[in-house]
C-alpha cells in the first residue's frame, strides 16, 4: 500500500493517518529508503501493519511550517506494507479522475484533499453516490464545484447524506436548488441533524402539505430551522397561533427567521398596546400585511410619535388607520408623512378631519408628490377646484387610487362628450368618485346611455351617480325589465336608487352602493 503524504507550504496534520511524522528533507539521514511501521493500523478498506527499525530514526518535526516544500509540489513516500502497492495507485487516479468530470483540475483536487482528509479513506462508491445526490437536487456545474471547494466535508459528512435522502424522498426534492445552495454553502453540516423532525413539526402544527413546499422556499433554512432548536420554533409557532399562527407563516414564511425574545414579542407587543389590548384587532393587521413584523418595534413607535406630535391623532385613531392600511409603517416620515400631512394642514383640516381624510385615503401618504400628486393637482385646478381649500382634499381622497393617465383619460371622455371644465367640476362635486373609475368602464356607461337608452347625455349632470353603478348587473337588467312597463322616459334615479326589493318582488338582491363601480 502506498501512504500518501502530502506535504506544502501549510500542511494540514488532519490529512494525513500516520499522525504527526514528518519527514525532514534537510536530514539526509531521515530519508530511509525502506522503513516498516507496527502497533499502527488505519482503515483504508484494508488494515496496513507497520514496524519500526531501529536505524535510521525519524525526526518529529511538530512545527508544520518549518517543513519546507514548495507549495505545488507534493512527495510520494512509498512504504513497505502488507497490501499491494498498484490498489492505491489506481484509487487514487480514479479519485482524480472523476474530480475532473465533476470540473476540478488537480490543483483544485489536491486543496481538496488538504481541506478534508476523510475523502482519502471514503470509497469511490460512497463519493459518487454523494455527488449524484448533490446533482439530483439540482446543484451541477459550477455550483457543485464552488460548494464541495468551499465545503467539502459535503462529500463525506453523514448528516449532510441524511439530509439530501429527506429532501429527495419525503420532500419529493421540491426544495429550490437555490435554497440548497445558500444553506450547504453557510451552514455546518452538524446543524443539519433534526432537520426532518423540524419539518414535521410544521405540518403537525397545522401547516398544510400543500404549502409546505412554498413556506421552505421562503425562508432561511439555516436561521429559521437548521440553526434553531426544535423546542424554540413550536414556542414561536404558540406564540403566534393568538395573532393568526400558521395562517401567518403560510402567508409569510419568513416570519419564522425572526427570533422570538428579542424580535416578534417586542413587535407584536408593540401593536398590541397600540391597539387598546385588543389581540383580534392585531391579528387583523397581521393578516393584511404580515410584512410589518420585519419593521423593528422603535420602527412603528416613531411613526406612531410623528403621527401624535404633528397630526394630533390619538393612539386609538392611529391604529384603525394602521388597520386600514399597514402600509403606514413603510412610508417615510421626513419625504412622505410630513409633507403630506402639512399639506392637509394648508387645506385647512383639522386633527380630526385628517383622520377622516386617512381613514378614507390612507394610500395617499404614500403617493409619489413629484410623478402622481402634483400631476393630479394640476388637473383639479384646470378643472376649477381652488388650491388650498377643503373641497380639494375632499376630491383628491377620491383620486388616490387611479392612475394618473387614467384620470386625464376620463377627463379627456367627458370632453370629447360634449362637457366642459365647469360641467365636469359641478359633476365631481356631487360624486367624487367620477374622476377614479375606469376609463372603459364610463366609456361603456356612456355609450349605452346614449345609443340604448335614448337619453341625452348632460342628463348625468343631475345625476352623475349613474356612472359609479354596475352596468351588467344593475344599469343594464334594471333598464331591460322595466322598459317593457314604463317605456324609455323613466328617471334614471328612481330605476338605479331603489332597493332591490322595492324595484322586483320576484328578484331579491343585494343593494349596490352608489359609489361601486364596474
Amino acid at each position: 500500500m502506498v501512504a500518501l503524504l502530502a506535504l506544502s507550504k501549510h500542511p494540514f496534520p488532519s490529512l494525513y493517518p500516520f499522525g504527526s511524522l514528518f519527514l525532514d528533507p534537510l536530514k539526509p539521514s531521515s530519508l530511509p529508503c525502506r522503513f516498516s511501521l507496527s502497533s499502527y493500523t488505519i482503515s483504508h478498506n484494508e488494515e496496513c501493519c507497520f514496524s519500526i527499525s531501529k536505524a535510521p530514526k525519524f525526526q518529529l518535526k511538530p512545527p508544520l511550517t518549518q517543513v519546507c516544500f514548495p507549495p505545488t509540489k507534493w512527495e510520494l513516500f512509498q512504504c513497505s506494507c502488507v497490501v499491494s502497492t498498484p490498489s492505491i495507485h489506481t484509487d487514487m487516479r480514479m479519485l482524480f479522475s472523476f474530480f475532473r468530470e465533476v470540473g476540478l483540475n488537480e490543483d483544485e483536487t489536491e486543496v481538496l484533499l488538504l481541506k478534508n482528509s476523510a475523502l482519502a479513506l471514503t470509497s469511490m462508491d460512497s463519493i459518487q453516490a454523494r455527488v449524484f445526490s448533490l446533482k439530483s437536487v439540482g446543484i451541477d456545474g459550477f455550483s457543485l464545484c464552488s460548494l464541495i471547494t468551499k465545503r467539502p466535508t459535503l462529500l463525506t459528512s453523514e448528516e449532510v447524506g441524511k439530509f439530501l435522502s429527506f429532501v429527495l424522498n419525503d420532500l419529493e426534492g421540491k426544495i429550490d436548488t437555490s435554497q440548497l445552495e445558500i444553506l450547504f454553502a453557510n451552514t455546518s453540516p452538524l446543524y443539519l441533524m433534526g432537520f426532518d423532525q423540524k419539518v414535521n413539526l410544521l405540518l403537525q402544527r397545522g401547516v398544510p402539505r400543500e404549502n409546505l413546499y412554498n413556506v421552505l422556499n421562503n425562508l432561511s433554512l439555516s436561521k429559521a430551522l437548521c440553526v434553531r432548536p426544535i423546542e424554540d420554533i413550536d414556542k414561536t409557532i404558540a406564540y403566534l397561533s393568538h395573532y393568526g399562527g400558521i395562517d401567518l407563516i403560510v402567508k409569510r414564511p419568513k416570519i419564522l427567521n425572526y427570533d422570538l425574545e428579542r424580535q416578534l414579542i417586542p413587535r407584536i407587543e408593540f401593536l398590541r398596546e397600540l391597539a387598546g389590548g385588543d389581540e383580534d384587532g392585531v391579528g387583523t393587521v397581521l393578516s393584511r400585511l404580515p410584512a410589518i413584523l420585519s419593521y423593528s418595534a422603535k420602527h412603528m413607535e416613531d411613526h406612531v410619535v410623528f403621527f401624535r406630535s404633528f397630526a394630533g391623532l390619538t393612539d386609538e385613531e392611529i391604529f384603525k388607520i394602521v388597520v386600514v392600511y399597514p402600509n403606514v409603517f413603510s412610508a417615510s416620515r421626513e419625504r412622505k408623512l410630513q409633507p403630506r400631512i402639512e399639506l392637509l394642514k394648508q387645506c385647512g383640516l383639522n386633527s380630526r378631519e385628517i383622520f377622516r381624510f386617512l381613514l378614507k385615503a390612507p394610500t395617499f401618504i404614500s403617493l409619489s408628490y413629484e410623478k402622481n400628486i402634483a400631476f393630479k393637482l394640476v388637473l383639479l385646478v384646470k378643472i376649477g377646484y381652488r388650491h388650498r381649500t377643503k373641497d380639494l382634499t375632499i376630491v383628491m381622497g377620491s383620486i388616490t387610487r387611479t392612475s394618473c393617465l387614467n384620470m386625464q383619460k376620463v377627463v379627456g371622455l367627458f370632453l370629447n362628450y360634449g362637457f366642459s371644465y365647469e360641467d365636469i367640476f359641478a359633476m365631481s362635486k356631487k360624486q367624487p368618485q367620477i374622476l377614479q373609475y375606469s376609463y372603459d368602464s364610463l366609456e361603456k356607461k356612456m355609450e349605452y346611455l346614449i345609443e340604448e337608452m335614448g337619453r341625452d347625455i348632460e342628463e348625468l349632470l343631475a345625476f352623475p351617480a349613474f356612472l359609479g353603478y354596475k352596468f351588467d348587473d344593475r344599469i343594464k337588467a334594471r333598464y331591460e325589465l322595466k322598459r317593457k312597463t314604463m317605456g324609455d322616459r323613466m328617471s334614471l334615479n328612481k330605476l338605479l336608487t331603489v332597493t332591490s326589493e322595492r324595484f322586483s318582488q320576484k328578484r331579491r338582491e343585494k343593494p349596490v352602493l352608489v359609489n361601486e363601480e364596474e
